[in-house]
């Protein structure tokens, strides 16, 4: 079959998007390939076909269990084998989902950056026929992108054992540093191939609001402009105010926040999806994989604290091509706000090492153990069992994860698994010596197939209330037959994980490495002036996000604030360019007064001619020195 054979049987889709077909003809070639798409412009499927055309595994490495979790849903929804595994899974759910990979029960097994380099993974890894190794999100990989992992360095690695599979990287945004950055660290090889969309989006229109009142705006807008959207805010206390605000307003909203249950996101996320919920009020959690092209709006509360994050986030608006709209609301104090918490972001080495030593008592977890284990972690009673600050402990942590000493995943859910380890006549006998279990087993037996033979996975919220017995007594019952050897039973489990990356050692001999430290200290200021600068500067939004990622004279985009704010005076903006290449012309030969450059447009209005020359100064093309002689840049 061909790729767009494939294509339309499992996607139904008639055609590829741009340049899908190059890049998976690329992997098919075997040549390692980086491939960086637009949100919402089709990554998976430039992986996902190759991975089918081919006998094997394709081997998907990803940050986020809740993105693994998805895409695995999706693939089994079309009938595709596809398995993910990840940190906080039972042992047996791991075991199971290496076994089907390793004899041709899965095409596509997932797994986050830290379990690749396990030494069970890599054990198994081995005995499997890999055809593909995509990376998701390939730019966690680089330390001048602005969500790098210590975890993606390692993936490398496996280029010893998988010395012949080739190699897809992928990634919606990247500056031309983290692209050559990609490539470098993992070690592509000499025939390699990059395939890169502009990042330019003609149906988005991007606008900065100076606002006060945010809120009173806020609601403006989302009257104005009908349909989904979403709302970010930075912290998980104001996603609720605000998803209330616009409730009592009449808007249907909701909040999103990596601290709500698995349960509780994917009602909600899903809710949303289906145009139940109109407005989704959300930290950055949100958004990451989102399948949803009607999006008419995003609006951001606070400043981000890099281009690159809020061109990703602002990018989930208009997927489907029709008009959009990205608004950042900013006023003063959320350049101070900024500055502060990321002077916050760094905390003082003694700090760090006072939450490291407590995170090995919270583990209890002995000095020169741990690498490799993981343990459930709640970050709120971590904090009030050592009487640390929230904020401290959470930028610790990200200084710890950054320096390669943990890793910390998301909460995600996992059900709880029994097996029965007796024969039925041994577990009548102790039913009838047990009466409190009686129920309970016949419920499990008439409910649940193959527990005599393989772990089964249990609802234990939908047990209890048919049951009606409370889930701790449920798992006190469960664990009193577990310790009398009648079944093996893991309880479930959502709780975030924390990885000891290395064996613990000495609080006092924790090292950080300074000058990378240094490093990420002056790459997250300049992401934020850069930031600061988008928000102040009266120029092309459009032309200044691509011209930070390297797209040079990019053409005005005439749908943002700046440009209709121009339009809206005097100049439409087809005058604009004549004047701009007029004035370009005269200047390229030499500098001119400005009253002469004015009089070289006779029949035109002097206060035309200067709005353009304004614009033009504002906007880097050209400068006016203090005898009033202007300059083409």
């Amino acid at each position: 079959m061909t790729p767009i054979d494939l294509l339309q049987q499992y996607w139904q889709h008639d055609a590829f998007r741009p340049m899908q077909e190059d890049i998976i003809q690329s992997a098919l070639d075997g040549q390692d390939t980086l491939a960086l798409l637009p949100t919402g412009g089709g990554k998976s499927v430039c992986f996902q076909i190759p991975g089918l055309m081919q006998d094997g595994v394709t081997l998907v490495i990803s940050p986020l269990i809740a993105l693994m979790k998805d895409q695995v849903q999706n693939l089994n929804k079309r009938n595709i084998p596809a398995t993910a595994i990840y940190s906080g899974m039972h042992y047996r759910a791991i075991d199971q989902a290496f076994d089907n990979a390793i004899y041709g029960k899965t095409k596509f097994l997932y797994l986050s950056p830290e379990r690749l380099t396990s030494e069970l993974a890599q054990t198994r890894i081995k005995k499997m026929n890999i055809n593909l190794i995509a990376i998701d999100e390939a730019h966690c990989v680089s330390q001048w992108g602005y969500d790098f992992r210590p975890s993606y360095l390692q993936i490398a690695e496996i280029r010893e054992w998988l010395p012949d599979v080739p190699m897809l990287a992928l990634t919606a945004t990247a500056t031309p540093k983290v692209i050559e950055d990609i490539q470098e660290k993992l070690l592509f090889r000499k025939d390699k191939q990059v395939f890169q969309q502009s990042f330019e989006r003609k149906n988005l229109s991007y606008v900065v609001l100076d606002e006060e009142g945010k809120q009173d705006k806020l609601l403006d807008i989302l009257q104005k402009v009908k349909g989904a959207g979403i709302v970010y805010v930075r912290d998980r206390r104001k996603t609720k105010q605000t998803s209330l605000a616009l409730r009592k307003k009449g808007i249907s909203a909701d909040f999103y926040h990596a601290g709500l249950t698995s349960e509780s996101r994917s009602w909600k996320q899903e809710a949303w999806t289906n145009g139940q919920i109109r407005i989704m009020v959300s930290t950055n959690a949100f958004g990451m994989g989102i399948d949803k092209p009607d999006v008419r709006v995003v609006v951001h509360l606070t400043l981000p604290d890099s281009l690159e994050a809020y061109f990703q986030e602002a990018g989930r608006a208009g997927r489907d091509g029709k008009r959009a709209y990205a608004v950042l609301l900013y006023n003063k104090s959320d350049e101070l706000n900024l500055l502060n918490w990321y002077e916050q972001s760094f905390p003082d080495i003694s700090e760090i090492r006072q939450v490291y030593r407590a995170l090995g008592s919270y583990c209890q977890l002995a000095t020169g153990g741990g690498k490799g284990n993981s343990y459930p972690f709640d970050l709120g009673s971590f904090a009030k069992t050592y009487d640390l600050g929230i904020l401290k402990v959470h930028n610790s942590l990200k200084v710890l994860k950054n320096e390669g000493w943990i890793e910390l995943t998301d909460s995600v859910f996992e059900p709880a698994m029994f097996k029965i380890k007796v024969t039925r006549e041994e577990l009548y006998k102790y039913q009838v010596e047990h009466p409190h279990s009686d129920t309970l087993m016949r419920t499990l037996l008439r409910t649940y197939e193959g527990a005599f033979s393989h772990y089964v996975k249990i609802n234990e919220n939908r047990l209890s209330k048919f049951l009606k017995i409370s889930i701790a007594d449920l798992q006190h019952t469960f664990t009193q037959m577990t310790q009398e050897g009648i079944v093996e039973y893991s309880p479930q489990n959502e709780t975030p994980q924390l990885i000891f990356t290395h064996d613990r050692v000495p609080a006092e001999d924790l090292t950080i490495d300074h000058q990378l430290y240094d490093f990420r200290k002056k790459r997250h200021y300049s992401n934020i002036q850069s930031a600061i600068q988008y928000a102040t500067t009266t120029k092309c939004r459009s032309q200044q996000l691509l011209s930070y990622f390297d797209e040079e004279d990019a053409p005005l985009c005439g749908v943002c604030d700046v440009c209709l704010g121009r339009q809206k005076n005097e100049v439409d903006d087809a005058t604009h360019e004549l004047f701009k290449a007029k004035i370009k012309e005269q200047l390229l030969l030499q500098p001119k007064k400005l009253s002469e450059l004015v009089r070289s447009f006779p029949s035109t209005k002097e206060s035309q001619v200067l709005q353009v020359i304004d614009y033009l100064a504002d906007n880097g093309f050209l400068r006016v020195d203090e005898e009033e002689w202007v300059h083409w840049k």
